[in-house]
């Protein structure tokens, strides 16, 4: 080890990024959501009505695909994190897993183009969901890698954008795709673009002589962050995790809601319209939603308030079931994620233990990203078969966002 003052790697960051390094990030960021929410919108429920064997409900196999892509999002994430953090190239920690995860994530999303059965599908959406997270692992932890704390609101204001944007592109390219292999196509080739220009800007690199140990069970023990120890960041994850089951359960059967509720006669029109109305309200306050919270260094109440607002919308998809309920819940929801979306990054980056480990950290916290992908599916299931229907479902997804919000309070280091 040469000295003892930290690398650039390791080092709080405290000169302020620039728009083009902001605009790269964000870009590669939104390719990413690109190559998640064109399945998960669109692609994956047509693909499970087109697939599920005589006698299995389109549900239940669409419930079993993405459950399995987010067992392998919860094991990813973290994992790519650790090995990001351990990566010593001349190009940097992070960039040649973001090149390394958007091509694999491409490849994959050719394969399940091809999908003839259950079977090949589920392990061409578990592919995506493992390459794809590679790449996202490394973007996240650009933010405490690069932005100071005072600029983290706004920069995670406009990656919270980006994903926005994602979401909106992918759902629309799976739409106009012409099929669900030409939806699958476009949405392989946007994930390449996008991600182009980030890798001309230069990576911090880390001095060999500073990796953290690399051994298999170093790095496996090196996943669990004890609770005791580091209660701010469990009290977190607990807030993004009920928070983001609430919003999984209320997106996971969108389409068959609009199916079979609404009695929609183009429900996947339906969803994209839904979908870009959440996402012109969510622009509206995710990047301003961020720089309030940069200028009065401020991150609870905002997260507080937006999960309040979230659930509120949710709760109007339960007690409101018509087109136009749909509507002002996709309107409102798109307010209440905005903030929090910006927000609730911020705030994860000012709980990490230590700079070592800084991807390995946000991809356990993204654990509360993928969990609810598996949850949903247990919970949903049941609930609208079982236990009263889409009108039970949302008001259980309302309660669960509720609880999630007023969590946030627990965290004490963070204002």
């Amino acid at each position: 080890m040469s000295g003892t003052a930290a690398p650039a790697a390791l080092a709080e960051p405290s000169e302020r990024v620039g728009r083009a390094w902001t605009a790269s990030l964000s870009l590669v960021n939104g390719a990413i959501w690109v190559g998640w929410y064109g399945p998960i919108q669109i692609l994956l429920a047509l693909q499970a009505a087109e697939l599920a064997p005589a006698g299995t409900a389109k549900e239940s196999v669409l419930a079993w695909v993405t459950g399995a892509g987010a067992a392998v999002s919860m094991v990813a994430n973290p994992l790519f994190g650790a090995l990001s953090d351990r990566t010593t190239s001349r190009l940097g920690r992070r960039t040649p897993w973001i090149v390394a995860g958007v091509a694999g994530g491409a490849v994959a999303l050719v394969l399940l183009a091809g999908a003839r059965s259950v079977a090949a599908m589920a392990v061409g959406w578990c592919g995506v969901q493992l390459t794809l997270n590679a790449a996202f692992a490394a973007v996240t932890a650009a933010l405490p890698d690069r932005v100071p704390p005072g600029q983290r609101g706004s920069v995670g204001g406009w990656l919270g954008a980006a994903q926005v944007l994602g979401v909106v592109a992918g759902t629309g390219l799976a739409t106009a795709g012409g099929g669900v292999a030409g939806g699958y196509l476009a949405c392989a080739a946007c994930t390449v673009l996008g991600a182009l220009p980030y890798v001309l800007h230069r990576d911090l690199v880390l001095p060999a002589g500073r990796r953290p140990a690399a051994r298999p069970a170093a790095v496996l023990r090196g996943l669990w962050i004890s609770p005791r120890r580091h209660p701010d960041l469990a009290w977190a994850w607990l807030t993004r995790f009920l928070i983001n089951l609430g919003n999984a359960l209320a997106l996971l059967y969108l389409l068959y809601y609009l199916r079979d509720v609404l009695r929609r006669p183009d429900p996947g029109g339906g969803v994209l319209v839904l979908t870009a109305l959440n996402g012109v309200t969510l622009l509206g306050t995710v990047v301003v939603g961020g720089i309030w919270s940069d200028r009065t260094g401020r991150r609870k109440p905002f997260v507080l308030g937006a999960g309040v607002i979230m659930a509120a919308a949710t709760g109007l998809l339960a007690g409101w079931q018509t087109w136009t309920g749909a509507l002002c819940a996709a309107a409102l929801l798109g307010v209440g994620f905005g903030v929090f979306t910006s927000v609730d990054l911020a705030l994860m980056t000012e709980v990490l233990p230590a700079a070592a480990d800084r991807a390995k950290d946000l991809g356990v916290i993204n654990i509360a990203n993928a969990l609810p992908q598996v949850a949903a599916p247990a919970l949903a299931a049941p609930l609208v078969h079982h236990l009263g229907g889409y009108r039970v479902l949302y008001a259980v997804a309302a309660a669960i966002g509720l609880m999630g919000a007023l969590l946030v309070r627990r965290i004490r280091g963070v204002a």
